[in-house]
């Protein structure tokens, strides 16, 4: 069973192609290793998505092209 990680103490890091605005944000949470939990700067309250390590590999990927 895929359990998500305990994220009520984490610390979040504002993505570093953020341009520091108050729009676009992405947060990810270090130091749970094999995932990649995300959420929104704007809504920190909001949903989290986890994403497993290749799939999150393969967006930044994506994103750095």
């Amino acid at each position: 069973m895929n359990r998500s990680p305990d994220l009520t103490t984490v610390a979040w890091r504002k993505s570093s192609y953020s341009d520091g605005g108050a729009s676009n944000c992405l947060e990810v949470a270090e130091g749970h290793p094999g995932t990649a939990p995300v959420r929104d700067s704007k809504r920190p309250d909001g949903p989290i998505l986890v994403f497993g390590a290749s799939p999150w590999a393969s967006f930044l990927a994506h994103v750095k092209k």
